[in-house]
C-alpha cells in the first residue's frame, strides 16, 4: 500500500505525463524536498520518478499506436522523447518490438476479437477486419484426414491489409505453466498471404503470448503441409485463442488441427519476445566455438 505521499506524486505524474517537467516541479507540488521525494518512491514502488514517467509516456505511446493513425517521429516527439530512434530503441526494449510493427501487430489482434461474429461450423467463428468479406464453411472434397475440412476464403476483392480468420477460444486452464505447441495441415489456393495464428491472454485481456507466422507467411498456391506454433502459457494466462487467418484474397484449407505439451527444448515462436534466455549458461571452459 503506498504512501499518502508516493500516492500524491503519482496522482501528479498522471496528470502532468506530458508537461516537460523536472523533478523540482513535482516536489514543489508536494511540498517535499527533491532528495526526499525521491528515495520515498523508489522505496515504494522500485522505480526512480524518471522511470515511472518513461514507462507511463511509452505506455500512452502504445495506445497512440493502436488508436490514432499519428507518424511515429509525431508520437516520439508528443512524448518528449529527443528523435524518434530514441523513441523506438525504449519502446522496443519494453514492448520487445519496434513501434511499427507493435502498431501492425496489434491492430491485428483487435480485428480477432469477439465482434462481428458469425458461426456456422460447430466451434469455429468467423472474424477478422472484414468478415463480411470472407466465407468459412466445411469441405467435403478436400481434405487432408477424416472426412472433411474447414474452408475460409475471401468472397469480394480486398485489400492487402484487410483479413478474415476463422477461430476458437477456450480457457487456458488445463495449460498453465506449460509449453503447448498447436499444429494442422494447411492447403493453399491463390492466397496473398495466410498461415495459422495462436495468442495467449491473462485475465486483464492483455496479449502475453503470440505468433501468427507473420515472419514465415505462407502465400500462393501450396499442397497440404504440417504447420505449428509453440507458446507458453504462464500461470497468470486465462485464454487461448487460435485460428487460420488469411490477409487479402485466396482460400486455405485447414485440417487435423491438434494441441501437445511440449518441453522446454522445443523452441517458442511467440513474436512478443525474443530475447530468450538459454536453458542453461554455455561455454564455462571458454573452449567451444
Amino acid at each position: 500500500m503506498y504512501s499518502e505521499l508516493t500516492k500524491n506524486v503519482v496522482n501528479f505524474l498522471e496528470e502532468f505525463l506530458l508537461d516537460d517537467w523536472q523533478l523540482e516541479d513535482y516536489a514543489s507540488k508536494v511540498g517535499y524536498s527533491k532528495f526526499h521525494l525521491s528515495r520515498i518512491f523508489k522505496e515504494e514502488t522500485g522505480l526512480t520518478i524518471s522511470e515511472y514517467i518513461r514507462k507511463r509516456r511509452l505506455a500512452t505511446g502504445a495506445m497512440y499506436l493502436l488508436y490514432s493513425d499519428e507518424s511515429i517521429i509525431q508520437i516520439a516527439f508528443d512524448l518528449h522523447f529527443q528523435s524518434q530512434e530514441a523513441f523506438t530503441r525504449s519502446f522496443k526494449e519494453l514492448y520487445k518490438l519496434p513501434p511499427g510493427k507493435y502498431r501492425k501487430l496489434m491492430r491485428s489482434l483487435r480485428g480477432m476479437e469477439e465482434t462481428n461474429m458469425t458461426e456456422t461450423i460447430k466451434g469455429w467463428i468467423l472474424s477478422g477486419s472484414h468478415p463480411t468479406c470472407y466465407e468459412m464453411k466445411t469441405d467435403g472434397q478436400v481434405f487432408h484426414t477424416g472426412t472433411k475440412s474447414g474452408l475460409l476464403t475471401s468472397k469480394t476483392k480486398v485489400s492487402e491489409e484487410q483479413f478474415g480468420t476463422m477461430m476458437q477460444s477456450f480457457s487456458a486452464g488445463k495449460w498453465k505453466g506449460k509449453r503447448i505447441k498447436v499444429s494442422c495441415f494447411l492447403k493453399t489456393e491463390d492466397v496473398q498471404k495466410c498461415g495459422i495464428w495462436c495468442r495467449v491472454d491473462n485475465n486483464s485481456g492483455d496479449v502475453i503470448q503470440f505468433d501468427n507466422m507473420d515472419n514465415r507467411s505462407i502465400q500462393g498456391t501450396t499442397d497440404w503441409n504440417f504447420y505449428s506454433i509453440v507458446l507458453d502459457v504462464p500461470e497468470e494466462s486465462s485464454s487461448i485463442h487460435f485460428g487460420i487467418l488469411l490477409t487479402g484474397t485466396g482460400k486455405v484449407w485447414a485440417d487435423g488441427f491438434k494441441f501437445d505439451e511440449v518441453d522446454l527444448s522445443v523452441s517458442s515462436t511467440n513474436m512478443l519476445e525474443k530475447n530468450e534466455l538459454p536453458l542453461e549458461p554455455l561455454n564455462l571452459g571458454f573452449d567451444e566455438r
